[in-house]
């Protein structure tokens, strides 16, 4: 069974998609980038995008009833790569040991000029 999963607590959905989608216990997040929820504005520089990224991960995957620990997979894109000891920075943050597989993909470009980007798979407990 397929559920949609939705909070007001991130940004809301800036094309055809959805914040998640939940099958089974398997939690599917989409790309989730700086955006402030209530105002639809991206965060200022790379550092300020990836605290709110990850901020607005953590609330979607709460909203589907897991935590971040629950994150087995976790794909970073970044438009400019010189930024990953950053974001491995403001990453220890939010994740404990074990941390999820990672992979780490520079790219020209992100959605509404964003810096960087984050997708992840979760298991639910």
């Amino acid at each position: 069974m397929k559920q949609v999963i939705h909070t007001n607590k991130a940004p809301k959905a800036i094309g055809c998609y959805s914040q998640a989608i939940k099958a089974d216990n398997t939690i599917y997040i989409s790309g989730q980038l700086g955006f402030i929820p209530d105002t639809m504005e991206l965060e200022s520089g790379v550092e300020a995008q990836a605290e709110q990224m990850f901020k607005n991960l953590k609330e979607v995957v709460i909203a589907a009833g897991a935590t971040l620990n629950d994150i087995v997979k976790l794909n970073i894109y970044l438009t400019d790569m010189n930024n990953f000891a950053t974001i491995n920075t403001i990453m220890a943050k939010y994740f404990t040991e074990p941390y999820p597989a990672r992979a780490a993909i520079g790219v020209k470009e992100l959605p509404k000029a964003a810096l960087v980007e984050a997708d992840a798979i979760a298991v639910a407990p």
